[in-house]
């Protein structure tokens, strides 16, 4: 598409984290597939479209693929909404990603879409998408390789174009040593990460960089059980740095009847500075043609030295409940708290499935966290599967806008129904 001026709202909120070097296994199934899809109605430059999404995975050991096509039918004409289709570009974005393995595995390789992508301990790279919208998806790339005693993790946003690119090297300096079964994983590394064309134009210098150094050292690494303790430095050239320390945890309870990952990181962040520059919403944040402004334009009005906390929860529960939170706070900033949460349910109830999520900023209190006000916004789904792999699916949306008539916020509720193909085997 040339020259898109507005997308199709798709901003998911971190369906599952992936936890690089940090964590160990990804939670994906590592064989079978799923075939998800739904239909609804969509507005692009105030224009409605009827639109069909299919969006086929399948995985055969530590290969997958994943196919996105969505279709845009204009309701006034019957036509295919012709800006989706007028480059070859657009038909080699059908497939969305093609990977081999999973990060953390000792080769992980994957093309296309990168979703909640990291790198290191997330303290630069923090669940970026380089996909924010289906209009905007790009080519990218991800590449890791772990050899033993030194590896590196490696991602670019767009193959077709330099933008975004990033690497980490890591190395294990005492691996020889077998004395120290501890102290022979002690992990250090080093990141670079820049994108060099914010501004999609080549005749601008506007590109920003950041590097950082960071220390693991795995303490317990059993079957059912590992834990780890990390430190990150991290600097964003010609603006600030920081620093975190942390704690990570992953429990396998047995039988499958959960799988918990979870870290609590303190942060001492300096003046200009930003912890998970790289974040879900770059690419959007990253430059507005509008305004001119640029994302680290707005590192300028972090003027003090802040500390706090950061904590994150993740995992599943009878391999069919999923889990994700996780919680920001800065010291002597008393409604600083920002959480976000997320449940999915497809299968713990026969011919049900279920979703929600919750999101709350400026949190002071703990009973901040329960007040439903212009500060939140839930969303609960409820789905019939008409066929296992037919759901008809309601969602209630809750949350406050703000009405320029009244100067007020005021309570918004919404229901949007619509209809899912979900089709899975392995």
């Amino acid at each position: 598409m040339r020259n898109p001026r507005i997308v199709l709202a798709a901003l998911f909120l971190m369906a599952m984290p992936a936890y690089g070097q940090l964590m160990g296994p990804s939670m994906n199934p590592e064989k079978g597939g799923t075939f998800m899809g739904g239909a609804g109605l969509a507005v692009v430059d105030n224009q409605t479209y009827f639109s069909i999404n299919v969006q086929p995975e399948i995985a055969i050991g530590k290969i997958g693929v994943g196919l996105n096509v969505n279709l845009l039918y204009d309701v006034n004409t019957g036509h295919i909404r012709s800006k989706d289709w007028d480059e070859s570009y657009d038909y080699l974005r059908l497939v969305r990603y093609i990977r081999y393995g999973f990060k953390g595995d000792p080769f992980y390789a994957r093309i296309g879409a990168q979703d909640a992508a990291r790198i290191g301990h997330g303290f630069i790279v923090n669940y970026y998408s380089n996909s924010p919208s289906y209009d905007e998806r790009k080519i990218g790339l991800a590449f890791d390789l772990d050899l033993g005693t030194y590896g590196f993790e490696t991602l670019t946003n767009n193959l077709g174009r330099a933008e975004l690119l990033g690497a980490r090297v890591y190395w294990r300096p005492l691996r020889m040593i077998s004395s120290v079964p501890i102290l022979k994983n002690l992990e250090q590394g080093v990141t670079y990460v820049t994108d060099i064309d914010p501004d999609g134009n080549r005749k601008t210098d506007d590109g920003v960089s950041a590097f950082g150094l960071d220390l693991g050292l795995p303490l317990l690494a059993f079957s059912s059980f590992r834990s780890m303790v990390y430190y990150d430095f991290a600097k964003i050239v010609d603006y600030g740095s920081g620093q975190a320390a942390g704690l990570a945890l992953e429990v396998r309870l047995p039988a499958n009847l959960a799988q918990l990952y979870a870290r609590l990181e303190r942060r001492w962040l300096g003046k200009r500075f930003e912890a998970g520059f790289f974040n879900a919403f770059y690419e959007v944040d990253r430059y507005n043609p509008a305004t001119g402004f640029h994302k680290y334009d707005g590192l300028n009005q972090i003027q003090e030295e802040t500390k706090g906390i950061f904590g994150e929860l993740a995992g599943n529960v009878l391999g069919s409940i999923r889990l994700v939170g996780n919680f920001v706070r800065l010291d002597d900033h008393p409604r600083s708290g920002i959480l976000h949460l997320g449940a999915e349910a497809p299968n713990a109830i026969p011919s049900i499935a279920a979703h929600a999520s919750y999101e709350k900023s400026q949190v002071e209190k703990f009973k901040d966290l329960f007040v439903l006000d212009d500060r939140s916004i839930a969303r609960v789904g409820l789905g019939y599967k008409i066929r296992p792999y037919l759901i008809a699916y309601v969602d209630y949306i809750w949350n406050f806008v703000y009405n320029s008539n009244t100067r007020r916020y005021e309570t918004q509720e919404r229901v949007e129904p619509r209809l899912s193909f979900v089709y899975s085997w392995k």
